[in-house]
C-alpha cells in the first residue's frame, strides 16, 4: 500500500515536472529554430533559395543564423558569397564562354571565364554570361570595372558574380570586353561553339556580311585586317629577314630588290583578312566579296575563351600513382 502511494505520487510529480518544463521533442524543435514567428520550414528554406540562388543547406543554415528572418538570411548568404569569392579568385578560371550582344548600332562581345568545362555549359552561367554581355552594349564606358558596377534587376552585375561563385563554387571573372560600331557603320558577330568570338565592321554592307567574314575570322584567324593595319616594325623586320636571306643566295641586289618585293606581298596576301581567299568561296578573296557588296573593311576583333591564361596541365598517370603509394 505504501509503494503504491509512492508511485503515484512520483507520477503526479513527474507529470507536474512536464507540464511546467519544455519536452525533449520541444526542445529538439527549438534547436532547429522551427518556431511560430520566424518560423523555417522548407517552404521559407525555398523562398530563400529563390531569391538567393543558393543551396538548401546553405539557406537552412542562413535562416538558423537570422533566427528566420528572410532579410537577414540573405545578407548572411551574400556575405558568405563574398568571403567565397575572394577565396576562389586566386583561381586559374580558363573556360568559359564568349557572349555577343548589340544595340543601337553597336555591338559588343564579352570573356566570361569559369574553371571547368562542365560549368561553361551551366545554363545559370550560360544566363549570366549573357546579362554582362546585354549590360555591356548598352554601357557608355568600356572599362571592366564600370561595368561590373552596373546594375541590373537591382542589383550589381558584381554582386551577381559573387553570389554565383557561392553557388556554383567556382572562381568566375568577366575578363575581357571588346566593342565595335558607333551607329554610322555596319557591325556583325559569330560565336563559334561558344569558345571563339568575332566582330567585324564594315562601312556599307549588311549586319549578314558582318556575320559570313566574322566566320571566315573565326577559321582563319589573320593577324591583320588590311595592309595598313600591319605595324612598321613588323614589316620591316620581315624585310630585313627576306633580304639577308634573298642575299645568301649570291644574286644580284637588284634581283634581290624585287625577290623581296614579291614575298612581301605575297606575306601580305597571307597574314591580311581582305586578301585571303573566302572561306565560302575560295574563287574569290575577301576584298573582291566586299566590292561585290559595296562595302569596305573598318576592322574586326577576336576573342578566344581562356587565350593568354596559363592552364594547370594535370598528370594522369602522377596521380594514380600518388593514390596507389598512399600519397
Amino acid at each position: 500500500m505504501k509503494f503504491s502511494l509512492a508511485l503515484f505520487l512520483l507520477s503526479a510529480a513527474t507529470s507536474s515536472a512536464f507540464l511546467a518544463a519544455p519536452s525533449n521533442k520541444s526542445a529538439r524543435i527549438s534547436s532547429t529554430n522551427l518556431f511560430m514567428g520566424g518560423e523555417i520550414t522548407p517552404k521559407t528554406i525555398k523562398a530563400l533559395r529563390d531569391l538567393t540562388g543558393a543551396g538548401m543547406m546553405d539557406c537552412k543554415k542562413a535562416l538558423t543564423e537570422a533566427d528566420g528572418d528572410q532579410d537577414a538570411a540573405a545578407e548572411f548568404l551574400r556575405k558568405k558569397g563574398l568571403a567565397q569569392a575572394d577565396k576562389k579568385a586566386s583561381r586559374v578560371a580558363a573556360e568559359g564562354k564568349i557572349a555577343i550582344s548589340s544595340s543601337d548600332g553597336k555591338a559588343v562581345m564579352v570573356e566570361v571565364n569559369c574553371e571547368t568545362d562542365f560549368v561553361g555549359k551551366d545554363a545559370t552561367f550560360l544566363a549570366y554570361c549573357d546579362r554582362v554581355a546585354g549590360a555591356a552594349a548598352g554601357a557608355e564606358s568600356g572599362s571592366i570595372d564600370d561595368l561590373m558596377n552596373q546594375e541590373v534587376d537591382g542589383e550589381s552585375l558584381e554582386a551577381t558574380r559573387q553570389a554565383l561563385v557561392s553557388k556554383i563554387g567556382e572562381n568566375i571573372q568577366v575578363r575581357r570586353l571588346e566593342s565595335r560600331g558607333e551607329g554610322s557603320t555596319t557591325v556583325g558577330g559569330y560565336v563559334h561553339m561558344g569558345t571563339i568570338g568575332v566582330l567585324v565592321e564594315l562601312e556599307g554592307g549588311s549586319e549578314e556580311l558582318c556575320t559570313d567574314i566574322a566566320m571566315h575570322v573565326t577559321a582563319m584567324n589573320p593577324p591583320y585586317a588590311t595592309s595598313d593595319d600591319v605595324p612598321s616594325d613588323v614589316l620591316d623586320n620581315e624585310k630585313r629577314i627576306l633580304t639577308e636571306q634573298a642575299l645568301e643566295s649570291g644574286k644580284p641586289e637588284a634581283i634581290v630588290e624585287k625577290m623581296v618585293e614579291g614575298r612581301i606581298r605575297k606575306f601580305l596576301e597571307e597574314k591580311c583578312l581582305v586578301s585571303q581567299s573566302f572561306v565560302k568561296d575560295s574563287d574569290m578573296t575577301v576584298q573582291q566579296l566586299l566590292d561585290k557588296n559595296d562595302a569596305k573593311m573598318v576592322g574586326f576583333s577576336r576573342l578566344v575563351v581562356g587565350e593568354g591564361i596559363e592552364k594547370k596541365v594535370d598528370d594522369f598517370a602522377a596521380e594514380v600513382a600518388s593514390m596507389a603509394a598512399g600519397k
